[in-house]
């Protein structure tokens, strides 16, 4: 293999490991976010903190809100075995309660996005003349 095919096929390396990484940051951001809502929302967590409850929240669902019935009522668990290393369990209250946050927070996301392209369309960049080749950011 030449030089140059083996710095092509470093930078493709490079490029592929960059991409996992950052693919891996946000889904541990969106376990955070929903983590703070589920606590919020009234979810009660509980530490797996020996290795038998490890073992047995490795075994559920990850990252999923999960129906469960015990003693005639229903819960709900969202059990996380790589970031918080916990499992989630709330009442139907708490999971109402989660499905309203989660929409309200949906919705402030959309007006903020709307807000930001009403904004953008208000600037008329193109009536202060030619900003070269790298935009008007510079």
């Amino acid at each position: 293999m030449t030089t140059t095919g083996k710095a092509a096929c470093m930078v493709v390396l490079f490029a592929v490991i960059t991409l996992f990484g950052s693919c891996a940051a946000i889904e541990k951001q969106k376990a955070m976010d929903t983590e703070r809502m589920l606590a919020a929302s009234g979810f009660k967590m509980k530490l797996a903190d020996t290795p038998q409850k490890m073992a047995a929240l490795e075994g559920l669902p990850q990252r999923k809100l999960v129906p469960q019935q015990h003693e005639k009522k229903v819960y709900f668990y969202y059990a996380d075995a790589t970031t918080c290393k916990c499992l989630y369990v709330g009442s139907e209250k708490s999971y109402q309660k989660f499905q309203k946050l989660a929409t309200e927070r949906k919705m402030a996301q959309d007006y903020r996005w709307a807000a930001q392209a009403n904004m953008d369309a208000r600037m008329n960049f193109g009536m202060w003349g030619p900003w070269g080749p790298w935009g008007p950011w510079y």
